[in-house]
């Protein structure tokens, strides 16, 4: 097969995704690398040659790779994952909407454009976790105590653009990490970038059922192929507090067979491993879990399909907004 794999700067020497490359080259496929944020494109050409069987990135916030992934998809070519799925959860803000308006356990959230509006939520609401809606890999998530302490943060907020904010999930100080890789999931626990003292060791743990049957929803409601969630089991429950599309799959046994083999199947097929968890009839217990396989459904990777939004019309996703205050 020929791929065309998008590398952003941010990534240019991670081995997810340049290990999956070599693995896939190895394998005898042609991988044609693109650094769209270090090169010169003739970006109409390029995506219009459609010589490619599908073309793959790992997203940054504000990185050019998505523009030119959505014009591959414009054109009819195949993205993994679904480029309007991707863009659903790189928006935090949307994707805490969609979420509540399908029924997951996200906290209530709060968006402005301007750190000063963030002063009208209640003071009962705080503490509270303040983060960019374009971030990713942690970058500035603060927890914000007192309405005190979010006007000392007001510089370090000022350029971060649209911000969302929400109420704080009392936990162990440990996030969970649910990673999805061609229908199987696996469970990692690491430190809480909130609680970085903590002393947590990242490593695989074992998947509850309600755990399972969160994450395999989320797959199923943004259209995701390959995904992570982070969870935090907070007093009333599991909450899904960040949602990414291709994220690095740390601690996932043989994550780069796995990952290459799900991009060739993908780009074969165009279906997805997405469906909502099957029931589990209890945790498993060994000290490195068997993973959660789910039940193949058929999803969209490329333009024409049944999206995420499909159904959810403008006026549901201003009137959802989490909070009343989107």
């Amino acid at each position: 097969m020929r791929l065309c794999f998008l590398v952003e700067e941010h990534y240019r020497h991670d081995g997810m995704p340049l290990d999956v490359v070599r693995q896939l080259t190895a394998w005898g496929h042609r991988v044609d690398v693109l650094r769209p944020g270090n090169s010169l494109m003739a970006i109409s050409e390029a995506v219009r040659a459609g010589s490619h069987d599908a073309w793959v990135l790992k997203t940054v916030s504000g990185g050019p790779g998505l523009t030119l992934l959505e014009a591959a998809a414009a054109v009819g070519l195949t993205t993994v994952n679904d480029v309007r799925s991707i863009r659903g959860v790189r928006d935090k803000a949307l994707a805490a909407v969609i979420a509540r308006t399908r029924g997951l356990p996200v906290p209530v959230t709060y968006a402005a454009a301007r750190w000063e509006w963030l002063a009208e939520i209640p003071a009962a609401e705080y503490p509270l976790v303040v983060k960019p809606a374009d971030g990713s890999s942690g970058r500035a998530v603060r927890l914000v105590p007192t309405p005190d302490h979010l006007v000392e943060l007001g510089p370090e907020l000022a350029g971060e653009g649209l911000l969302i904010a929400q109420p704080y999930v009392p936990n162990s100080g440990t996030d969970l990490k649910v990673y999805c890789v061609d229908g199987e999931l696996y469970a990692t626990e690491r430190c809480s970038p909130l609680h970085p003292g903590q002393g947590v060791r990242e490593r695989q743990v074992p998947l509850g059922g309600d755990v399972a049957r969160i994450a395999a929803q989320v797959g199923e409601v943004f259209g995701l192929d390959l995904y992570g969630v982070d969870v935090l089991l907070g007093p009333d429950g599991p909450v899904v507090v960040d949602i990414n599309d291709f994220p690095s799959f740390r601690q996932v046994p043989d994550a780069v067979a796995r990952v290459s083999r799900a991009v060739l199947r993908l780009a074969r097929t165009g279906t997805a491993v997405s469906a909502p968890a099957p029931a589990l009839a209890q945790e498993p217990s060994g000290p490195i879990a068997e993973p959660v396989r789910l039940p193949v459904q058929g999803a969209a990777v490329a333009v024409g399909g049944a999206g995420p939004f499909d159904g959810l019309g403008r006026a549901d996703l201003v009137n959802g907004a989490v909070g009343g205050t989107l």
